[in-house]
């Protein structure tokens, strides 16, 4: 028991408190972002994206991190927009109704993105701290 009355689970990982995801559905979520990614990847370079550009387009969506730069709470948010599968979703289906390939780019990009920070262990961010995340804590404290 802490000095609140909460009862703490001996051999709790850090972050388990957040409302975090464990076990095998971590696993099945980690598993589904590399499905996720590979489908991404595969719809820009059939969109006719260019194979190099995949890598540096992929890494560019981390740029929603600035948003850290303000504070946590609207560093969650803005990362967290960047960072979902309905926004990606979204913007291929806009990409679709407007007949917009270059659209459609920035659609599978930001699914394949996604799906490559799941598959890492990368989730959603509470608005406490960037380690702060539905798929766990990161960092050495996550572990």
């Amino acid at each position: 028991m802490t000095a609140g009355g909460a009862r703490t689970q001996v051999g709790a990982r850090s972050g388990d408190g957040l409302g975090a995801v464990t076990g095998m559905p971590r696993v099945w979520l980690r598993v589904e972002g590399v499905a996720v990614m590979a489908a991404g990847a595969g719809l820009y370079l059939h969109l006719g994206g260019a194979p190099i550009a995949l890598v540096p387009l992929l890494l560019a969506v981390d740029i929603s991190m600035v948003g850290y730069l303000v504070g946590p709470h609207p560093g969650a948010l803005i990362y967290n927009l960047a960072h979902n599968w309905a926004v990606g979703v979204a913007v291929l289906a806009l990409a679709w109704w407007l007949g917009s390939p270059a659209i459609g780019l920035a659609g599978a990009i930001l699914v394949a993105h996604t799906g490559m920070d799941r598959a890492a262990g990368y989730g959603l961010k509470y608005p406490t701290a960037f380690a702060d995340t539905h798929l766990g804590r990161l960092g050495r404290a996550g572990r």
